[in-house]
């Protein structure tokens, strides 16, 4: 009779053991699958970004500054490793962006440009779908890194390969003008 409590009792806990790991692995594979989905609106932002640059640097070929500001910032984004340093460098290319979409004010005939309209428009959609992955990574971030230091999970998460992760963050200046309201002039 003990033989059997005792085999039931390591038998219970082997389950558990099991039901944890896939848990872990699980919300490992979900944060995973939201860095990939950044990765895919940074690629298309990426993307726009030339065309962008090369709009208006007809009609505004003399900021040559903030042209080479946008593509050096550009290059620095594409080449930066893990969610940290992404998260830094895209905010630097976010400000210098923002100094680009400004031009458009200083130059009427820019504005009005179809092209540069649309490219805008773009990147505007590209910058909704990228905050939208950043929130929902950050949350899978958030829940899986909770999962590892929660009890029993911190018992063995370590031993097993589990890591904390690192959010995506912005940077404090990109943030202040990521929270900023949008100013609508006539």
């Amino acid at each position: 009779m003990v033989t059997w409590i005792v085999l039931g009792v390591i038998a219970a806990i082997a389950i558990w053991l099991i039901a944890a790991y896939n848990s872990l692995v699980s919300l490992r594979q979900r944060t995973n699958q939201a860095f990939a989905d950044i990765d895919v609106q940074l690629k298309q932002r990426h993307d726009l970004i030339p065309n962008l640059v090369e709009t208006v640097k007809g009609y505004a070929s003399h900021e040559r500054e903030t042209l080479e500001a946008v593509i050096n910032a550009r290059n620095a984004a594409m080449n930066a490793h893990g969610p940290a340093q992404q998260g830094a460098a895209e905010g630097m290319l976010g400000a210098a962006l923002g100094r680009l979409i400004a031009l458009g004010e200083a130059y009427p005939d820019l504005k009005a440009n179809t092209n540069f309209q649309q490219l805008q428009d773009q990147l505007a959609d590209v910058e909704n779908k990228l905050a939208a992955a950043r929130r929902f990574f950050n949350n899978a971030v958030s829940e899986f890194n909770a999962s590892i230091q929660a009890f029993p999970a911190v018992l063995f998460a370590r031993q097993m390969g589990f890591s904390e992760r690192e959010f995506f963050d912005v940077g404090e200046d990109a943030r202040k003008q990521l929270d900023a309201p949008p100013q609508v002039k006539f």
